[in-house]
């Protein structure tokens, strides 16, 4: 399965958020998108799933269903865990009356051991700490078994060792579902881990494509700059990076 973006422009008011920008994700492969708060990464990821349209150019992707999974996990707060990851067999047409009762209280069990948490059916998301929050929002993400995992910044306000449990996870599905992704991150430890390849973004244009080993060479300016979150270079901070 593959998703090829060509040409890609989006406008915020009279800003280019994405200035006629091409990559692909190749089969299989996880995507890191990198770069300053505000350069459109997650503005990618929203027109990947379809939750925006673009201004301009195209964007292809092969049949499969799309999961995404949300920066700080966008659990509903009123549901259980069961509730929460069934969500969308319930509420997708597509999905509506596929299944048993039976059959979604076992693809759940399943959903939750592949994410280490067995048992925690009957939770809300108010007992579970932020890392198990993350895992649940990967269980509700995998529950329709997708062919493609859009991830914004998986890892934020995780602490390094939850960040590393995420990561785990990030990589198994990959390999166990052979999905396709795309991995918004500040973070080196996920990009080094989790990605295949990358590309960063500013000022609406890509300014580097390549592994996360060529990203680490910083072999130009851009990640440089990036890599040693130096303030000069050419990637100039403003008010709208924050």
């Amino acid at each position: 399965m593959t998703i090829k973006i060509n040409n890609l422009t989006k406008l915020y008011d009279d800003r280019k958020v994405l200035d006629d920008i091409s990559f692909e994700v190749k089969d299989g492969e996880v995507l890191a998108v990198i770069g300053f708060s505000g350069s459109g990464k997650s503005t990618i990821l929203k027109l990947i799933s379809g939750l925006i349209e673009a201004d301009g150019g195209e964007i292809k992707v092969d049949d499969g269903d799309i999961a995404m999974v949300f920066q700080y996990s966008a659990l509903f707060d009123s549901l259980n865990v069961f509730d929460n990851i069934s969500f969308a067999l319930h509420e997708r047409k597509e999905f509506r009356k596929k299944y048993t009762p039976e059959q979604i209280k076992f693809m759940v069990a399943k959903c939750l051991e592949i994410v280490g948490l067995p048992g925690i059916e009957e939770k809300f998301p108010h007992e579970l700490s932020g890392g198990m929050q993350k895992r649940v929002s990967l269980a509700r993400a995998i529950i329709t078994n997708p062919k493609y995992i859009l991830y914004d910044e998986p890892t934020a306000g995780l602490d390094p060792i939850a960040s590393t449990v995420i990561e785990n996870y990030i990589l198994r599905l990959s390999q166990d579902i052979h999905a396709t992704s795309v991995l918004v991150t500040h973070q080196m430890s996920t990009i080094k881990r989790c990605a295949n390849r990358v590309i960063m973004l500013y000022n609406g244009k890509i300014v580097f494509e390549g592994t996360p080993d060529d990203l680490i060479k910083q072999d130009n300016p851009y990640t440089r700059q990036f890599v040693t979150g130096a303030i000069d270079g050419p990637m100039k901070i403003t008010a709208s990076s924050f």
